[in-house]
């Protein structure tokens, strides 16, 4: 039975992925639709209550600045913001944020379903249609099949998802939902490599019986900034902000976890899907880091209106029984009742060197993957995927230019790169160390590195943009203004210099070069600058930044074109590899299943040798001056 309205766009899932994804294709005019399995979980956090973080901040900026929407519902929904790595340079400073989980679900749920151009509807799929390489459309649980021309899978943990606490495990997407069983079995039918993966999430405590007084207390930032650029400043500041606390476990609790350990799935060997090396388990900790005698335990709020906790840092699949005698070994937790244990989920994923730049699959057109079924973990890199996957389709659809961010631009770009040239064979997450430019690739720029692009493809409005146009000239004039305003060693000056910078000044200097000493800030040199027009907090840290670290940036802006000499280079999707002379079987196998878009995507396969590229290089070569010679 086929349903009465064709779809532009359809996504399937609505978490972090699945909402960017639909929301994006319906905010360029076209007609969408999001499926999932529950209405009542749009945007569910299904693991810890917040956002952000190391990286992971960056890419909800990045998000933003495409007219995404992880940044404006996490700044609706925050209860304590946290700017981290502040003692460190500016590349690796990133914004994190304790969120009230269903304020974060209402607030998401309202913006999907206020969206024009885009329906809502409660379905688990079951399969993909598909006919001659192309997928045209999805078949649901209720029999009905929905037709569209871009298919936007953002499943999560959905597919043949299996969840474990100690001897107990049961067929869920997530605690609470039901899983998709059947979808798995389509994707393999049409071709799709898949494999197995395991995330988990820790227990959900009672507030009530937790003694808060005996742990260190962690307020949020006194000046709280908002993720996203549409947020009112003011009104963040305003709002109080409720604390985390931070506890330890200790040798006895560790004991109580080895002495079980032959009750963990995990260890019994009944989880045969790999876990995230970057989040493991408290099990996967003791065993693991044995030397350590205590592991560093977070708990943090769910939200204003529940006394749940989410005691993050002791993920576990234990049994129930188990998990209660652990928690009371540690200190503040001895009476603590659980509210919801902890448990580990198995899914299906597929290997993401299966999928393009774009996020469009390469065995299926029309058919794109984002989120958790490319083998990532968080809400941030799954959001990061489903704009983008959203983005490309409706590109695709309107014949416009394609949405490729490289690893120059962007987070998002960097991730995705590695996922589609690296692939992965463990849930992947994005770090600031994963990036080639963090300097350029900074949280407080992602504006100025991506909003041309959101106004490009239709997400950011007139109004912003031209907000954004200000902004930037209005950093480019006080640049300039600093650069031209001269100061002479007199004693005044001499004064002032001394309480916050080593060394006089020993002749006339720019209020910029003044501002590049390591011990100096736009702040301090305010006595000598009594002419500085009123500037925005945004404004004038982009103008310390870019004046400061000159050198730097300019270095790097020097190593990326370089790097995009060999990026635009491209190589055709049907470049055959097999007949190339010089090059190993092992890099022809690899290769040809990759199919990398740009010889800077080959040159970062794993295995592939400068030699081989410059073979590849020599080909392409001759291919271009057969076709200058034939069209001679």
């Amino acid at each position: 039975m086929g349903y009465n309205k064709d779809y532009d766009v359809i996504a399937i899932g609505a978490g972090h992925a699945g909402c960017e994804a639909a929301l994006a294709a319906a905010r360029t005019g076209l007609n969408a639709v999001v499926f999932t399995v529950n209405l009542d979980n749009i945007g569910q956090m299904s693991c810890n209550p917040a956002v952000g973080g190391l990286a992971k901040g960056h890419i909800v900026k990045e998000i933003d600045a495409l007219g995404g929407e992880i940044a404006l519902n996490t700044d609706k929904a925050a209860l304590q913001y946290r700017m981290l790595n502040t003692k460190k340079g500016p590349a690796v400073w990133a914004p994190r944020a304790q969120a009230d989980r269903a304020a974060y679900r209402r607030e998401m749920r309202k913006v999907v379903e206020s969206q024009k151009n885009l329906d809502v509807k409660q379905d688990i799929i079951e399969s993909i249609i598909a006919k001659d390489g192309k997928a045209l459309g999805v078949r649901g649980r209720t029999g009905i099949n929905y037709m569209g021309k871009a298919i936007i899978l953002a499943t999560g943990t959905f597919l043949k998802g299996l969840i474990h606490m100690g001897d107990v495990n049961y067929s869920a997407g997530r605690a609470g939902d039901a899983p998709a069983e059947n979808l798995s079995d389509s994707l393999r039918k049409l071709g799709f490599d898949l494999g197995r993966l395991k995330t988990g999430t820790s227990p959900r405590l009672d507030g009530r019986t937790i003694d808060f007084s005996v742990m260190a207390i962690q307020e949020g930032d006194v000046d709280p900034e908002p993720f996203s650029m549409l947020s009112d400043p003011e009104e963040i500041r305003r709002r109080p902000q409720m604390p985390c606390y931070i506890t330890y476990t200790n040798p006895k609790t560790h004991q109580i976890i080895r002495d079980n350990l032959h009750r963990s799935p995990l260890y019994g060997g009944k989880i045969v899907g790999v876990g995230p090396r970057y989040c493991p388990s408290v099990e996967d900790k003791v065993v693991k880091f044995a030397g350590k005698d205590r592991h560093q335990i977070f708990l943090e709020p769910e939200g204003r209106e529940t006394t749940e906790i989410y005691a993050n840092g002791i993920s576990t699949s234990l049994p129930v029984d188990v998990q209660i005698e652990f928690l009371h070994t540690i200190k503040g937790l001895e009476n603590v009742e659980i509210v919801r244990p902890g448990y580990a989920i198995e899914y299906d994923f597929a290997p993401p060197t299966q999928v393009k730049p774009t996020m469009e699959t390469k065995l299926v057109e029309n058919l794109y993957f984002a989120g958790q079924i490319n083998g990532t973990t968080g809400y941030e890199e799954a959001a990061g995927q489903g704009i983008v996957a959203g983005i490309n389709a409706a590109l695709k659809i309107k014949g416009g230019e394609l949405l490729v961010l490289d690893r120059s631009e962007a987070y998002i770009g960097v991730m995705i790169d590695d996922l589609i040239t690296k692939g992965t064979i463990e849930p992947y997450r994005v770090f600031t160390s994963r990036a080639e430019y963090r300097l350029l690739l900074r949280q407080d720029n992602a504006d100025l590195r991506l909003m041309e692009k959101g106004y490009r493809v239709g997400l950011i409005g007139q109004e912003r943009y031209e907000k954004f146009l200000e902004k930037k000239a209005a950093i480019e004039r006080e640049i300039k203004r600093i650069c031209s305003v001269r100061v002479n060693p007199t004693g005044s000056v001499q004064e002032v210099l001394v309480k916050v910078s080593e060394g006089e000044l020993k002749k006339s200097s720019s209020l910029a070069e003044l501002l590049k000493r390591p011990d100096v800030s736009y702040d301090d040199l305010k006595a000598l600058d009594p002419y500085r027009p009123e500037l925005s907090k945004d404004v004038i840290r982009q103008a310390e930044v870019e004046v400061k670290y000159e050198g730097y940036i300019k270095r790097q802006q020097a190593e990326v074109e370089t790097f995009r000499k060999l990026e635009r280079r491209r190589i055709p999707p049907d470049f055959d590899y097999t007949g190339l002379h010089g090059l190993k079987t092992e890099a022809k196998e690899k290769l040809t299943r990759i199919k990398p878009a740009f010889i800077g995507q080959a040159s970062r396969i794993p295995g592939i040798t400068p030699s081989d590229i410059s073979v590849i290089l020599v080909r392409l070569e001759q291919m271009k001056r057969a076709r200058e010679r034939k069209s001679a």
